[in-house]
């Protein structure tokens, strides 16, 4: 394909048939529009915020009372207000537009298939209410998820969310200490775990994970465990623990009642990545997540009733927590958990062609893989009912646009999407009436005002810069758990550039209008795109005793990035492959395995500032052969000679 040409056109019929079409016209109707373009639909979008997302909740089918106003305080960031006067419930939103068609497929492996319909998840959900209830939980208590990806994960959020309570999870691949890290933080009344999971063939328990959790949070009174492995798990070693089953049994024919909860109150607690210290307690709401969610999956992936949305994630990742919302459409969610390439390789591909997948969500890693793996779907898969590809996590290189079109299907929407953690969604997003260039997002998000701003703060085009979004948007976190004056919130995003967000991705606006992000600015890791906060495995190596002090970077490599670790020993020890061993099984046991490094090496000493601080920015400059800034600020600039063309890190 030439590069002047798009990879993909959508046709005149796919433009007139769109989600987005539809909803275009009639918000011109509405406010008595005159647009005639799709880029000055976009500005409209952002420059009258109030009318957009009103919008959104008219024309996407929000349930709630939306109040008076739709945005107060709008010239404030942080500050502004959406639909102050609103009242909404979140799960009632999610369980009141699907058939009794399926809600829920899941796919453990090749291990566990399971499905779900509306009516039955709608019992599910009422009965776990109720036992949410009987335990004691209340509007604005904590309700924590130690869970697979699976049908109960789903269902106990939306208990959580119908009473007014708020909900947090990660996945059960994370050890006990990066469990605590998190859920240590935000003290939940009521925890839910599995009994263990498949990966790759493989049963893993982590009942002995469960106990040592629930040991350490004093504040829950309940323990559910969820049967994966077992259908009758044996529960005694855990505190307070109840199997699932014997749970619900007292509930068989409670009613599904919601709580009116006003439009901010928080639905989700979430986590960042853990950089300097344990993980940010990123507090959403579930009118800003509600509106967003439809906005990006009605909007923005022409996601409609009855079709079947999947994305390859994990309960510890912002995904999944977008992909739940896909019953606020209709949808059916297509759960999996396990290993992407279980069984014969191409189990994604199958569940696809089986469950009649319309939106397949994955990263770029896994399309990186595939490709290398010589992967053609499209000769040994019909993929017929697929239109649309997302991918996220990390950047689509250009070489993944052109596998997907030569090797996976070529009637299909590639959209590159990011966002992030901190806005419970995307800045930019793929769109089924522009086309797709190679290597670029198609385009920025409806009503959110993101532009690229250089190092002075002027917006450009053209050059790398700085992402940055320049108005309020709805799903700005609520603030953070326990930063009662704000401080911490405004510091993540706002101290840059006072009254616009800062998210710290490197990128540039095309002329297509389109984006290219060519990774962090700052010092989090990315491997396979997933982030990594280097303090979570600091805490792990400096706990070893042969280890006196860690820094650790993202090394660029054959276009993703891997771990590097450097180590610092205790004097006149030496780094042998046990003690290699040693670390990366205690890197694997308290965090999850993608933070265990592709590379550990030994330094003799570590770089850091006059106040004592790593320099690990400066180190991975100097890995990769760039220049380092404000060398004058390290109290040992010659430790980075250490670091520089280190022969391990070329292979």
């Amino acid at each position: 394909m030439a590069a002047d040409r798009p990879l993909w056109t959508p046709s005149a019929a796919q433009i007139e048939d769109a989600n987005l079409t539809r909803f275009a016209r009639a918000a011109i109707r509405d406010w008595g529009l005159r647009l005639n373009t799709y880029p000055a639909f976009y500005r409209w979008s952002t420059e009258h915020p109030e009318q957009f997302w009103r919008s959104v909740w008219k024309l996407c089918g929000v349930r709630g009372e939306p109040g008076a106003r739709a945005l107060a305080d709008g010239g404030r960031m942080p500050g502004a207000r959406f639909f102050p006067d609103g009242r909404l419930n979140f799960a009632e939103n999610l369980l009141g537009r699907g058939s009794d068609g399926d809600a829920v497929v899941f796919w453990g492996e090749d291990k566990v298939k399971r499905r779900l319909s509306y009516s039955e998840l709608r019992a599910l959900v009422a009965q776990l209410a109720a036992a949410l209830r009987e335990a004691g939980v209340v509007p604005g208590d904590r309700v924590a998820g130690y869970l697979p990806n699976m049908p109960e994960a789903v269902a106990a959020m939306l208990a959580t969310a119908a009473i007014g309570a708020t909900w947090s999870s990660c996945s059960p691949d994370f050890g006990v200490q990066g469990v605590l890290d998190r859920f240590g933080q935000i003290a939940p009344k009521v925890l839910f775990a599995a009994d263990g999971y498949w990966y790759n063939g493989k049963a893993v328990d982590v009942r002995d994970k469960v106990r040592a959790v629930v040991a350490a949070l004093p504040t829950v009174a309940r323990t559910i465990v969820i049967p994966y492995l077992d259908q009758r798990p044996d529960v005694s070693m855990v505190p307070n623990a109840v199997r699932l089953a014997d749970a619900i049994a007292p509930h068989a024919a409670a009613p599904l009642r919601f709580e009116s909860m006003p439009f901010n109150h928080p639905l989700y607690i979430m986590y960042s990545s853990g950089t300097t210290g344990v993980p940010k307690c990123i507090v959403h709401g579930a009118g800003g997540t509600l509106l967003k969610h439809l906005s990006e999956q009605q909007l923005h992936a022409d996601l409609r009733p009855g079709d079947r949305l999947f994305y390859f994630t994990t309960c510890g990742w912002m995904m999944w927590n977008w992909l739940a919302s896909g019953l606020a459409s209709g949808a059916t969610l297509l759960l999996y958990d396990g290993s992407p390439f279980a069984g014969g390789g191409t189990i994604l591909f199958d569940y696809a062609d089986a469950e009649r997948m319309t939106h397949f969500g994955t990263s770029a890693k896994f399309i990186d893989e595939c490709r290398k793996r010589g992967l053609a779907p499209m000769r040994t898969h019909r993929l017929e009912r697929v239109r649309m590809i997302l991918s996220t996590g990390s950047p689509l290189v250009p070489e993944g646009f052109d596998y997907v079109y030569r090797a996976v299907k070529k009637d299909v929407c590639l959209a590159s999407i990011s966002g992030g953690t901190d806005l419970i969604g995307c800045f930019v997003l793929g769109n089924p009436i522009l086309p797709v260039w190679r290597g670029e997002i198609q385009c920025r998000a409806l009503g959110l005002a993101v532009e690229v701003f250089d190092e002075a703060g002027h917006p450009v085009r053209g050059e790398k810069g700085e992402l940055v979004c320049t108005r309020p948007f709805p799903s700005m976190p609520v603030g953070f758990w326990n930063d009662p004056d704000g401080r911490k919130y405004r510091a993540a995003y706002f101290a840059r550039f006072p009254n616009v967000w800062c998210h710290g991705d490197y990128v540039v606006l095309t002329e297509h209008d389109g984006m290219v992000i060519h990774g962090r600015s700052d010092a989090v890791l990315n491997p396979g795109g997933v982030r990594i906060g280097t303090a979570e495995i600091y805490r792990q190596v400096e706990s070893l005793d042969e280890v006196a002090e860690a820094l650790v970077i993202g090394q660029e490599w054959q276009g993703d990035v891997r771990v590097v670790l450097f180590v610092r020993l205790r004097e006149g020890l030496r780094l042998d492959e046990a003690l290699v061993a040693k670390i990366r099984q205690q890197i694997r046991a308290n965090t999850t395995p993608r933070h265990v490094p592709a590379k550990i090496l030994q330094v003799a000493d570590i770089p850091r500032t006059r106040s004592g601080k790593i320099v690990e920015l400066a180190v991975r400059n100097v890995v990769h052969g760039q220049p380092v800034r404000n060398i004058e600020a390290l109290a040992n600039p010659e430790a980075l000679e250490l670091f520089r063309a280190r022969p391990e890190l070329a292979s």
